[in-house]
């Protein structure tokens, strides 16, 4: 992809920057450590964690969310 200024962005598509804003989220996984949470933050994971252990089929896998927030646009 070519380097893109913030005018440039701001001229893709809808669709176009939703992708861009999920490649670079995707790009972090590849440096975790580089990313650091505070405490606060922590606690929240651990608490949607322990509540997805509890009830697994409560939430939707991630593919389906984004095909409907995709839908909504």
């Amino acid at each position: 992809m070519k380097h893109l200024s913030t005018s440039g962005i701001l001229e893709l598509s809808v669709p176009e920057r939703i992708q861009l804003a999920e490649d670079i989220w995707d790009s972090l996984l590849e440096v975790p450590d580089a990313v650091s949470l505070t405490e606060d933050q922590k606690v929240e994971l651990d608490r949607r964690l322990e509540s997805y252990h509890l009830n697994p089929q409560q939430g939707s896998p991630w593919q389906e969310v984004k095909v409907r927030i995709r839908q909504r646009l």
